[in-house]
C-alpha cells in the first residue's frame, strides 16, 4: 500500500493547554487505527503537522482538519509519496515550536506560510533526529505502524 506524507500548517483558534490535550489524545486513538504517523508542532500562533501513512486514510484526516474550526488559514505544504515514515514509532509526536525554527514576528509576517516544501520537511527532519523529550509526546503503544 503506498505511503504519502503530507504537511500542512495553519493558525489555531481557541489555542490552549486543554485543547491541544484534547487534539492529541483523539489524534493517538484515531491515528493507531488508521495507522497513520507524525508530528505536530504547536504554540498559540501556529500548528505545523506532518501525517503519514496510507493515502485513503491521511487524506480523510486532512479532509477533517480542514473543516475543524479549531484552525483558520489552513495552508497544504506538500503531499508527497514516501517509501519510509519519519516518525514510524509515533502516533503523533507533539513538540513545542523551537528557537530554531521562526520568531512570533517571523510567522507574522508569514514565514511558514511561505516556507518552500523543502524548508518546512527540513524542519520535521531534523525533529526526528532530536531525543524526545519526556513530556509533550505520545508515543505508539505498541511499536511500528
Amino acid at each position: 500500500m503506498p505511503l504519502v506524507q503530507l504537511i500542512y500548517i495553519s493558525r489555531p483558534f481557541g489555542f490552549d493547554d486543554l485543547v491541544l490535550t484534547g487534539i492529541l489524545a483523539s489524534a493517538v486513538r484515531n491515528n493507531l487505527r488508521d495507522g497513520i504517523t507524525g508530528s505536530l508542532i504547536c504554540r498559540e500562533d501556529m500548528f505545523v503537522q506532518l501525517l503519514e501513512g496510507p493515502e485513503d486514510n491521511v487524506q480523510a484526516l486532512y479532509e477533517k482538519i480542514r473543516t475543524d474550526d479549531r484552525h483558520t488559514d489552513l495552508v497544504l505544504t506538500s503531499k508527497v509519496q514516501v517509501t519510509e515514515r519519519l516518525f514510524p514509532d509515533w502516533a503523533m509526536r507533539h513538540d513545542p515550536a523551537r528557537s530554531w525554527m521562526w520568531s512570533r514576528e517571523a510567522v507574522t509576517a508569514g514565514a511558514a506560510i511561505n516556507a518552500s516544501p523543502d524548508d518546512v520537511r527540513a524542519i520535521f527532519t531534523r525533529l526526528a533526529r532530536e531525543p524526545v523529550a519526556a513530556q509533550g509526546t505520545c508515543p505508539m503503544a505498541s511499536g511500528q505502524v
